[in-house]
């Protein structure tokens, strides 16, 4: 007599088994994609974390000084090719008028901060189901930036060989700048494109101009990245280059965003539930 091979049938009980596995994967990954109200704990928590970690690796890529000289005047030259080569204009002319530019140095050295803050505690008060998918795109945004200081350093205009910018924070002895004065050794110097003052602004400035519906409040959002440009051209911190690369990074953060959610972060519903239940898993027939 010859072999015979005996197939033993799936049973349902082992097909049920592969169908609940399936179904939880796509339930967990389901859940990630899905806004969900936030936890004020774990929100501090991350927020505290990425900024460190983001300090900390900007300030780890080596300042490559020669590099960033050489990249820094190319810039300076295409933007004359280009005819838009006014930044020592605007620097001299700013820095003239004493009070003006004091106030822009502590405007560069605060409302980066501040004002990105105060747009997240707003989005998390108020906008909770699309706070997660904002947060994201504001993520994604600093750490694309972080492969532009690795792959492009860059000397800001006020460290130029013979630029003749004027740098505002030494001349006027203001504070709060990582980038001049007492602070400088704290901070990479050659990191300055993209510009996050720009990603950042701008990060805050379209959140508020799309969900906010008092005209006068949308038109500070929009103002806000346009008067943070005008800031960081006349301190000598940034090319108008530098700016579009931020707009650029944040271009990327709002599309990994996009992405994940499957809708910009503005058109997701405004209160999202505090948790989601698993669906109930039902037997499939074998």
């Amino acid at each position: 007599m010859g072999d015979t091979t005996v197939t033993r049938p799936e049973g349902p009980e082992r097909a049920f088994r592969y169908r609940v596995a399936d179904e939880r994967r796509f339930t967990v990954l389901h859940r990630l994609r899905s806004p969900r109200r936030p936890r004020l704990w774990f929100e501090v928590l991350l927020i505290a974390v990425s900024y460190w970690t983001y300090s900390l690796i900007r300030n780890a890529v080596p300042e490559q000084k020669a590099e960033a000289l050489r990249n820094a005047d190319w810039v300076w030259r295409a933007e004359h090719q280009l005819g838009i080569a006014v930044e020592q204009l605007v620097n001299h002319a700013v820095n003239s008028v004493t009070w003006l530019i004091i106030g822009m140095n502590y405007y560069y050295a605060t409302l980066h901060f501040v004002v990105t803050v105060g747009v997240l505690v707003w989005l998390f008060r108020r906008h909770p189901g699309r706070y997660a998918a904002m947060r994201l795109a504001l993520f994604a945004t600093t750490g694309v930036a972080l492969l532009g200081y690795y792959l492009c350093p860059l000397a800001p205009p006020r460290l130029m060989s013979g630029g003749r910018f004027v740098d505002t924070v030494q001349v006027h002895h203001t504070w709060g700048s990582m980038a001049s004065g007492d602070l400088k050794h704290m901070s990479n110097q050659y990191a300055a494109m993209p510009s996050m003052h720009i990603g950042w602004s701008l990060w805050c400035g379209l959140t508020i101009f799309a969900l906010t519906a008092v005209p006068w409040v949308r038109v500070l959002g929009l103002l806000y990245p346009a008067a943070t440009l005008v800031v960081i051209v006349a301190t000598a911190n940034h090319f108008w280059l530098d700016a579009i690369g931020g707009a650029l990074c944040l271009s990327f953060g709002f599309t990994v965003s996009r992405l994940w959610y499957g809708a910009l972060p503005h058109t997701l519903p405004r209160l999202a539930p505090a948790g989601t239940r698993e669906p109930a898993l039902q037997p499939t027939k074998a």
